[in-house]
């Protein structure tokens, strides 16, 4: 049920942002950034608990857990880009946002890349010589 809340305050954000974005559209900027945050601060607990549960798995898979932390970084960076583009946009400001996500992306390609390299030595090691 915790869905209806969210999707209720955002309903009323909106409603709210409407009608004070004709006076004062600051003010229902940040009005809309503030909700935003909020609705992410009551989904940190549940994100907390999808990374315990993942890091159980990898325990009992007895997977490295330096890939699993470095695949959880990669999806925080992947939301946190596009939370912060969907507030630029909001903003009316696109360029800004359409560079957040390229750099969101560098950053996803660089942080990828030691978890590639493993993936492709593992590969060739199957082949035989």
């Amino acid at each position: 049920m915790e869905i209806l809340q969210i999707v209720g305050l955002g309903l009323i954000a909106t409603f709210l942002a409407l009608v004070v974005k004709e006076q004062k559209p600051t003010f229902a900027f940040m009005l809309v950034v503030f909700v935003g945050c909020a609705i992410f601060l009551f989904l940190v607990e549940q994100i907390f608990d999808v990374i315990r549960m993942l890091e159980r798995i990898a325990i009992n898979a007895n997977v490295n857990l330096i890939y699993v932390e470095t695949i959880l970084k990669i999806v925080g960076i992947a939301y946190i880009a596009e939370f912060g583009a969907q507030i630029t946009k909001d903003a009316g400001q696109g360029a800004i946002a359409s560079k957040i996500e390229l750099a969101g992306k560098i950053l996803i390609l660089a942080m990828a890349i030691p978890i590639l390299t493993v993936i492709i030595e593992t590969i060739i090691n199957l082949i035989p010589s």
